[in-house]
């Protein structure tokens, strides 16, 4: 439970070129930018494609 706590926390603080994982650790990725109603807009590893979600969403690796 601590470790979920924690990880909220760190979400907010989210910026372009950090490296994140879902929640689930199933996918990892870059942060391509935050938008300005705050959901973060990433890059999965090894794909063309950009992934938008709310930060609560990711953990920084």
């Amino acid at each position: 439970m601590v470790a979920i706590v924690e990880s909220l926390c760190e979400s907010a603080a989210l910026g372009a070129g950090d490296r994140v994982q879902t929640l689930r650790g199933s996918t990892s990725g870059t942060v391509v930018r935050i938008l300005d109603d705050g959901r973060v807009v990433w890059k999965p590893d090894g794909s063309t494609l950009e992934f938008t979600g709310l930060p609560e969403s990711l953990k920084r690796v």
